[in-house]
């Protein structure tokens, strides 16, 4: 009898220590790849609200942009530091300043807006898909406010911003989007990490 208490006090011995062992040695996670993006678009067009969710905080404290600002957006798999421009007349003709550096566009649209705020967006677009800082980075762009009655669908977006020949041979996504659903925010900001990811397995160039 006294051999099998032995027994199980030493299995439980071991037991223990692995279990131990597991929990103490195992050692901190991987850091997680950092990617610097930045983030375009009209006043209005929803930017800083649509940043401010991703990162938990409070839609009481959310302040139109007016200059740049920038937020460390967390998901599972990256860290996305964001650099939002303001979207007002008088800093759209600064923004290729802050161009450097970046590795990934969003663009944000209102996709409820006037024709001629519509239009304006469509021409903003264009020249960021056609800079030299910017035309070989991966572009999210998202139409925002679809919870509006007036917001046009992405299929008439893509129509109407010309992008398929525009874009044809860039890395692009165009989503839909609002902040009433920010489960499908979060998909289509994985889907540009995937895009930041295989960026990052090309061979480099000579």
């Amino acid at each position: 009898m006294s051999e099998c208490i032995q027994l199980s006090f030493a299995v439980c011995r071991i037991g223990i220590y692995t279990c131990f062992r597991g929990l103490c040695c195992k050692g901190p996670p991987p850091p997680r790849p950092e990617y610097d993006l930045v983030c375009i678009g009209l006043t209005g067009s929803g930017k800083t609200s649509l940043l401010s969710r991703l990162c938990s905080e409070s839609p009481e404290n959310v302040v139109s942009t007016t200059g740049f600002s920038i937020k460390a957006v967390p998901f599972q798999n990256a860290i996305l530091n964001v650099k939002e421009l303001g979207g007002a007349d008088n800093i759209r003709k600064y923004w290729s300043r802050y161009y450097q550096g970046s590795q990934g566009v969003i663009f944000v649209l209102d996709s409820a807006s006037s024709e001629d705020d519509l239009e304006t967006a469509r021409n903003e677009l264009h020249s960021a898909l056609q800079h030299p800082q910017l035309c070989t980075l991966p572009f999210l762009i998202l139409a925002n406010h679809q919870d509006k009655p007036a917001a046009r669908s992405v299929q008439e977006i893509k129509k109407y911003f010309e992008l398929e020949p525009l874009a044809r041979g860039k890395r692009w996504i165009l989503k839909p989007c609002s902040l009433d659903d920010m489960e499908a925010v979060k998909d289509s900001f994985a889907l540009l990490i995937n895009l930041l990811e295989e960026k990052d397995l090309e061979p480099s160039r000579m």
